[in-house]
């Protein structure tokens, strides 16, 4: 009847009307006759190409609505689809419903036209500017932001600036001294945060961010306020066969070489020292490029020598590096 969408034919014809129409097919033997009247007019998909091109802004009627997108009649008997991803740069739209309503007016970009198929695909977004075109001019790297917290992944939180515009907080950055091992272990989907911008990456559309930056490196903040010589109190956290490792603030440890744990030979250390135990400790060593801190519990109370200085660093030069590889690998298996 129509090369368009006709609901029903009482929407076209009446009883009594006389009409012409165009013969599909005649089948004798059943005694049936197939009528077309579309066919006495011209299929508009036959020459849609000249009057519809990439990148061209039309407007039509919303005539249906589902799941993926919206179906938009651009003229009787050619319509488009909006797929759900092109009619918005937010990425919250979960479902077209939430942006169109059948018999609603759009106006739309081509951006495919395949009258092969009889498809052509349209873009709302596409009308409205870019928000990632923009974005270095309206933040920068160190900038302070806040968003919600979009998504959850193994790797990191994708959090939500602004409409179409997303950052990652990776896994690395949610904090300076926690080992975090899933995102979900500080963050919950729907959160709102704060965070400082670390990169943009605009050909790529990339946002870092971090939630560690807004407070100074704990790391930076401890060899800052702290010398050679200071007297700190520490929790032991674990035991090595060349020494202890304390637990000075939260996240930042030191180690104390078995050496210095007593001024009488130890040959293990849990005969001095039990995981838990809260002790003093002096710094002997500040290696801020490598976040060592050396420890000594025998030089408390006791005035600065060289001496002890240079034997702690003697014997700590006898902590090879293998073993304190494997000390981890113990430590990581046990964990």
């Amino acid at each position: 009847m129509s090369w368009g969408r006709l609901p029903k034919p009482s929407d076209m014809f009446n009883i009594g009307d006389t009409i012409q129409v165009k013969v599909l097919k005649f089948d004798r033997e059943r005694e049936r006759v197939s009528l077309g009247y579309k066919q006495l007019l011209p299929d508009p998909w036959d020459t849609v190409t000249e009057r519809y091109r990439k990148n061209d802004i039309v407007k039509g009627r919303v005539v249906s609505v589902t799941d993926y997108g919206a179906f938009v009649e651009l003229e009787e008997g050619v319509e488009g689809l909006v797929h759900v991803s092109e009619m918005t740069w937010s990425k919250r739209i979960k479902h077209p419903s939430k942006l169109v309503s059948v018999g609603d007016e759009v106006e739309a970009m081509i951006l495919e036209v395949d009258p092969a198929n009889r498809r052509i695909s349209l873009g709302m977004k596409q009308i409205q500017p870019n928000p990632w075109d923009s974005v270095a001019q309206r933040y920068s790297v160190g900038s302070r932001v806040s968003g919600k917290v979009r998504n959850l992944t193994d790797f990191g939180a994708f959090v939500e600036i602004e409409d179409g515009i997303d950052g990652l907080i990776h896994v690395s950055d949610l904090s300076w001294t926690k080992r975090v091992k899933h995102p979900s272990d500080v963050l919950k989907k729907g959160q709102s945060v704060e965070a400082i911008i670390t990169n943009i990456d605009t050909a790529n559309r990339r946002l870092s961010l971090s939630i560690k930056d807004l407070e100074p490196n704990a790391w930076e903040r401890f060899f800052q306020s702290h010398r050679v010589g200071d007297v700190v109190t520490g929790k032991v956290v674990r035991l090595a066969g060349f020494g202890v490792f304390v637990e000075l603030e939260e996240g930042i440890e030191g180690l104390c070489h078995i050496s210095e744990l007593s001024d009488q030979r130890v040959d293990r250390p849990e005969s001095v020292v039990s995981v838990g135990q809260v002790l003093p400790f002096k710094i002997l060593k500040l290696d801020e490029s490598n976040r060592k801190i050396g420890l000594s519990a025998r030089a408390v109370g006791k005035e600065n020598d060289p001496e002890d200085v240079s034997n702690y660093l003697n014997n700590e030069s006898m902590t090879s590096l293998g073993e304190v590889a494997r000390f981890l690998r113990g430590d990581k298996e046990s964990r």
